[in-house]
């Protein structure tokens, strides 16, 4: 059975069903299941579910009394920043698979434990060039989904940029307050902003676009930023060709309250 609940254990229906027929005698337990397979087939639990490499368990699946469980679920989970797998390209724009969008140009990835990863996309840092500063929350303040949760600044010019979901900060990028480039270089993986953690992650997500959908609204976006340069600077060359990145340090006359209110909807 292939998960749908994020491999949030804690919510699943099905995992507490089975948890009640396994203690009713009705229903082995995973972890005896695994214990029937032989030594090199014991493989981790963050293998099975594709959170890490592959791993054998050293512990006969008593999870907790690994160190190893405790560190990842306590601490590497939230700080680590994966780059993702496949992404489409629209116009010079990444647009990654299984994420999830936001239309203030955010992004939000769902990560096992009901933890959420959340950034800028590629889009909005290059329309805006490389930030000076992030006014990025601190941990424990919760954020409202839709509402202003960040800040950054370029310049004279400040931006305020919206949370693509709601919950409480568990976790703050410690690398993007030293180098805010890191989220131009690479605004899916190492450039996220902070994790945070929400009690029903469906419910997080419901409003948000699906990569499929976010292809769709991306195309859009661009249409209309194109839009907007041709009136303050000569066509595009061609159908199909790439815009520049930093594109308001290129075309300050575009106006940076124009181009957040357009496309950070703030």
């Amino acid at each position: 059975k292939n998960c749908n609940n994020f491999y949030d254990c804690t919510t699943c229906k099905y995992d507490l069903g089975m948890k009640k027929k396994a203690s009713q005698g009705r229903q082995p337990t995973w972890q005896e299941a695994m214990r029937r397979r032989s030594g090199m087939e014991r493989i981790c639990r963050h293998s099975l579910t594709n959170r890490i490499g592959t791993r054998r368990c050293a512990y006969d699946y008593e999870c907790s009394h690994c160190d190893f469980d405790q560190f990842f679920e306590d601490v590497w989970t939230t700080r680590r920043g994966d780059a993702p797998g496949e992404a489409h390209r629209i116009k010079g724009f990444d647009i990654p698979m299984s994420y999830y969008f936001h239309k203030g140009h955010t992004w939000a990835r769902v990560e096992s434990g009901g933890y959420i990863r959340i950034g800028m996309d590629d889009f909005s840092l290059k329309l805006l060039g490389k930030p000076d500063a992030l006014d990025l929350p601190l941990l424990g303040k919760e954020l409202d989904a839709g509402a202003a949760g960040w800040g950054l600044k370029r310049g004279h010019n400040c931006a305020d940029v919206l949370s693509p979901v709601g919950g409480v900060i568990v976790e703050v990028n410690p690398e993007v307050r030293q180098d805010t480039g890191i989220t131009n270089r690479d605004p899916y993986g190492q450039g996220w902003l902070f994790v945070l953690r929400h009690s029903d992650l469906k419910k997080a997500t419901k409003d948000l676009m699906d990569d499929t959908a976010g292809i769709e609204w991306m195309a859009k976006e661009v249409e209309k930023l194109e839009d907007m340069i041709e009136e303050v600077a000569a066509p595009l060359a061609a159908d199909g060709g790439h815009l520049l990145e930093d594109i308001f340090g290129n075309l300050p006359e575009l106006g940076w309250a124009n181009l957040t209110k357009t496309f950070l909807r703030t």
